[in-house]
């Protein structure tokens, strides 16, 4: 804490110097860090994060003008204002500032209010960008508490988190709600298990003979920017409905895969069989896609697919169900791993980090080159287990590593892959560091 209240006191003076005034209440939002459970929140299923120590913190005060003033402690995120009766989040462009407009609109519209005051708010943040560490959807969550805060309402956390996931969407994010649920719902000292629908958390002890560590790759993934997490989504959600419709169910009103194995009613493991005989390893053309599900291409386009999936030309269905299917099933066995607590807890936790990273590979085509590389240098050095962690395609990897290996671990790792790959422009702290399980967004009145 002593770290944090020296930050609210410097985004104090920073505020006072930027807006000449002094600010009303802070809010503080943690990035997370998945453990296991990658690409599986938007399938319905459940994951295991944890809130780390980084986060977004917003200095805020209201003001009598309907005008929003943004302004950013990072001299790379440029100044923005805009009427906060009129708030337009421009898809095509990530910029910083459309993510606090996205939960600034979903608080507005969630109380059907318009007449809003405005607010003069500084932000500060130290979560690495692009990282696979969730600094967008942080910075969505403490926009959202900001806004929820300086009207005087009140809603539950899990009310807070589920209109964050859906307000992040005005960005072009197709996510399920995993990111924005650790950032309100983590408690200090334990991972979460996170369900949805309904959405809840339970509390999940991590092994206390290790660490988690996490490595940046230092290759930059911008979620909203490509279209590969957003293809990733609709490809997950075609498989759904190709195996709803190949075992006789209402298909059309099929979403999620989740939902496929609950109306049917058989485990993960009977679906891991099941996709077998129902999708073939070869990529679906849309055309193929509509002789299956019987409709016409301008039906898959217009009903279906999503703006920025029409055009795709191959999906690999069968690779995308096999990974969620599988990896959700992982998430339940180390659950169930970390409750029963064998003497080789830390061993076969790894192993379930091992198989969650090579699905992610090759069935769900995610990682990259330098988070492969990242991965095989911590195994290498003593990390039990290792894969990437986030959307994947470049950010950062987690591997749980002994305890009294740790120093050496850390010396290795920084030496075999940050110094040789000339990636020791990256201050240390932000590339390679432990963590352990944080708090999570809380209101401040003074710093």
């Amino acid at each position: 804490m002593p770290i944090l209240c020296d930050r609210l006191l410097k985004l104090k003076e920073m505020f006072n110097s930027k807006f000449g005034s002094i600010p009303k209440f802070y809010v503080r939002a943690p990035g997370r860090v998945n453990i296991i459970g990658e690409h599986i929140d938007y399938c319905g299923y459940s994951v295991l994060p944890m809130a780390v120590e980084q986060d977004m913190l917003i200095a805020a005060e209201p003001v009598k003008t309907h005008t929003l003033q943004l302004a950013n402690t990072n001299p790379l995120y440029p100044d923005f204002s805009t009427s906060a009766d009129n708030i337009q989040i421009d898809k095509t462009k990530p910029l910083w500032h459309n993510y606090f407009l996205c939960g600034f609109k979903g608080i507005q519209e969630h109380f059907g209010l318009s007449n809003l005051t405005g607010m003069n708010c500084l932000v500060d943040g130290n979560i690495p960008p692009s990282s696979g560490l969730s600094s967008s959807s942080a910075l969505v969550c403490c926009a959202g508490l900001v806004t929820l805060t300086m009207l005087g309402m009140n809603l539950s956390k899990v009310e807070l988190a589920e209109i964050c996931a859906k307000s992040e969407r005005y960005i072009g994010t197709e996510g399920g709600g995993m990111d924005q649920s650790i950032s309100f719902l983590a408690e200090e000292g334990t991972a979460k298990l996170i369900e949805f629908s309904p959405l809840r958390a339970t509390d999940v002890k991590l092994p206390s003979g290790a660490v988690f560590v996490i490595a940046n790759s230092c290759v930059e993934m911008k979620k909203a920017a490509t279209s590969h997490f957003n293809i990733r989504v609709m490809e997950c959600r075609l498989a759904a409905k190709l195996l709803a419709k190949q075992r006789g169910l209402q298909w059309d009103k099929v979403l999620q895969l989740e939902e496929v194995q609950a109306k049917l009613g058989v485990s993960l493991e009977e679906m891991l069989l099941i996709i077998e005989d129902a999708l073939h390893p070869e990529p679906y053309s849309p055309e193929e896609v509509c002789l299956c599900l019987g409709i016409s291409l301008q039906e898959l386009k217009t009903q279906i697919l999503s703006a920025n999936t029409q055009d795709v030309l191959t999906f690999k269905l069968y690779q995308r169900a096999k990974h969620v299917y599988s990896e959700a099933a992982r998430v339940l066995q180390f659950k169930k791993i970390c409750e029963e607590a064998p003497d080789n807890i830390v061993q076969l936790l790894g192993g379930l980090m091992n198989q969650s990273h090579m699905s992610c590979r090759d069935m769900y085509e995610c990682s990259c080159p330098e988070l492969d590389q990242l991965v095989d240098i911590c195994r290498k050095f003593g990390a039990q287990g290792s894969r990437l962690t986030g959307a994947g395609w470049g950010g950062c990897t987690v591997s749980i590593v002994p305890t009294d290996k740790l120093p050496g671990f850390l010396a290795n790792v920084h030496k075999a892959y940050y110094q040789k790959s000339g990636q020791g422009l990256v201050p240390k702290k932000q590339s390679l560091f432990a963590t352990r399980p944080g708090g999570g967004a809380l209101v401040f009145l003074e710093a």
